[in-house]
């Protein structure tokens, strides 16, 4: 009997013989009831437990641990003999310690309201904080990187490629403006609504309730417009924007805003659309094939500014907007297909995705038209590249009240935004965006020198290919909080309603450039209930080496913990 443990309370007075006899049957199909429960099956709509990894799919101690575990308003259906030592009478041995671990009791019993430092220091400045901060330690640790400032790096050698088809002294560049703004810089002077949704703490990081880390390199056009420097300007920097885990999305990039403006009172006779032709004609040529179906402007689809504009004017302005960055895009591209020729022909014994009809198919673009809040009419251009349409850019003329409220309403202009890591993904072919931020001399040694000879780019060598290790979490959301269902008093409160980026946020910051991508897999309301389940696969995979199984289990109870005390989520 020594080496026995019951923990079945009405039959702890029996003999051990008479036990043995009892709980047989219950035994039995409770071993059938905790590998459906560890598998998910017992709730199909999630498959849990289910991963891609065989070593995840099976019955661990922790999936055995919860399937025994009773549930909320019911009790356990078997009775439990396990053999003393043993790793599953470990993990029951002290239930609260489980408990506080992976499920919200702990995160309850903290305040709704997360804590936040008073003040954060970023470039060197002080800002106080307020219940609206949300940056991450995570982001707040990058805002010093400054990638297109890096000598050879692939952001900084695509700013360059840009400037150079918008030269001096028509055009100045600014790449040093702090990332730290305003509101008001970043929203109200741009003309953002007060319910756009970029507003929202699930989009933007916030300092403070007045103060953010910019969103866009716009939030300073109003102050160089202001300004009047110069006839046209290119703006560089780092922009944040909370959004989704995975190959194309970082929550901080570089973004490139230019801009041009013409002034009726100081262009001859005051004719601005003949000024904005002549200057068109001074543009350089190109031989691309042009696709442009869409009018100038339409009145529904994308209006003209009619009470500020002519049609005469819009339309110059709009054809000299095109030129320019068709000449952009054809420099971009055509520099592309050269270090694609250029590695293909080279005797390294290296290879590239590069086909021959790709080298010598010709770039074909077109423009599409958009809305954009500081622009009308407005377009989007996109690159018939590697048998697909991609979206380069978006541009328009800029809105009259831009330049009435900054520089006087006699001005009249367009602006673009670009975003350098899509470019710089696109130019040398790096298939990952994390790769941006890496350090790895097998990354950074291959732009080695390209900066002062571009006749040296070539396409990214992968230097290796580890692989994925897959790691799904199942949580149910707060009840108390109105995305988990539970409504009632005092519901608001308890907890903001669940934003996907929230996920993504704690993800990032729990496991770091590990993390290549984050889905969501599945999704349930409970019929009786109303509370919201949810699953999520998550991506580990290394830019570096090959994650064991050990190092992606860690990391991903790091994820789990962290998903319970700071989102209050209760994990499955």
């Amino acid at each position: 009997m020594d080496t026995w443990r019951i923990r079945v309370g009405w039959i702890d007075k029996v003999k051990f013989e008479m036990a043995i006899q009892v709980i047989r049957p219950f035994f039995l199909s409770g071993i059938t009831q905790i590998a459906n429960r560890a598998r998910g099956l017992r709730f199909p709509h999630h498959q849990a437990s289910k991963s891609l990894n065989p070593d995840y799919s099976m019955v661990r101690p922790r999936g055995i641990a919860n399937a025994l575990w009773p549930r909320v308003g019911g009790r356990s259906n078997i009775a439990l003999v396990v053999q003393r030592g043993s790793r599953v009478s470990r993990l029951l041995a002290q239930p609260p310690c489980w408990r506080a671990a992976y499920s919200s009791d702990a995160a309850r019993s903290r305040p709704d309201v997360a804590t936040h430092p008073q003040t954060v220091e970023i470039n060197g400045n002080k800002y106080t904080t307020d219940p609206w901060f949300n940056v991450s330690s995570t982001v707040l640790s990058l805002t010093s990187r400054k990638l297109h400032l890096q000598k050879d790096h692939p952001v900084a050698i695509t700013r360059k490629i840009v400037e150079s088809v918008f030269p001096p002294p028509t055009y100045r560049y600014y790449n040093d403006f702090d990332p730290v703004v305003s509101t008001y810089e970043n929203f109200d002077s741009l003309g953002f609504p007060p319910d756009h949704p970029g507003r929202a703490r699930s989009d933007t990081y916030y300092i403070n309730k007045d103060t953010l880390l910019r969103t866009h390199t716009s939030a300073h056009e109003a102050e160089l417009f202001r300004a009047g420097a110069s006839g046209g300007f290119l703006i560089s920097g780092d922009v944040y924007r909370r959004d989704e885990v995975d190959r194309s999305h970082y929550p901080v990039f570089h973004q490139m805003e230019g801009a041009r403006v013409w002034d009726r009172n100081t262009v001859p006779n005051g004719d601005l659309a003949a000024a904005v032709l002549q200057d068109l004609d001074r543009l350089p040529k190109h031989n691309m094939t042009v696709e442009d179906p869409s009018p100038p402007s339409h009145p529904d689809r994308n209006p003209l500014q009619a009470e500020h504009h002519t049609p005469e004017e819009a339309a110059a302005v709009a054809a000299h907007l095109k030129r320019s960055l068709e000449l952009m895009v054809n420099e971009i591209f055509s520099r592309a297909k050269a270090a694609a020729t250029a590695a293909a022909g080279a005797k390294n014994g290296t290879t590239t995705t590069t086909t021959a009809a790709e080298r010598t198919e010709p770039l074909r673009v077109r423009w599409v038209e958009a809305s954009f809040p500081f622009t009308s009419p407005s377009w989007e251009l996109e690159v018939f590249y590697q048998g697909d349409w991609l979206e380069v850019l978006g541009c328009g003329v800029s809105k009259h009240e831009l330049h009435a409220h900054a520089s006087g309403p006699s001005r009249m202009g367009w602006a673009f935004g670009i975003g350098l890591e899509r470019i710089a993904m696109l130019l040398f072919r790096i298939p990952d965006i994390r790769l941006f931020w890496s350090r790895d001399v097998r990354f950074l040694s291959q732009f080695r020198g390209v900066e002062d000879d571009l006749a040296r780019l070539r396409p990214f060598v992968p230097f290796s290919k580890y692989p994925a290790c897959y790691r799904d979490v199942s949580f149910w959301l707060r009840g108390a909080s109105a995305a988990g269902g539970g409504g009632g008093a005092g519901a608001g409160k308890a907890a903001a309603d669940w934003h996907g980026n929230d996920l993504m946020e704690v993800v990032r910051d729990a496991a770091g450039d590990c993390v290549e991508d984050v889905r969501l897999v599945d999704e349930f309301v409970h019929p009786a209930t109303g509370r919201r389940s949810m699953c999520y696969r998550i991506n580990y995979r290394s830019l570096e080496k090959t994650l064991t199984n050990a190092e992606a289990n860690e990391m991903h109870g790091r994820v789990t913990r962290a998903l319970v005390e700071r989102l209050g989520v209760e994990v499955r």
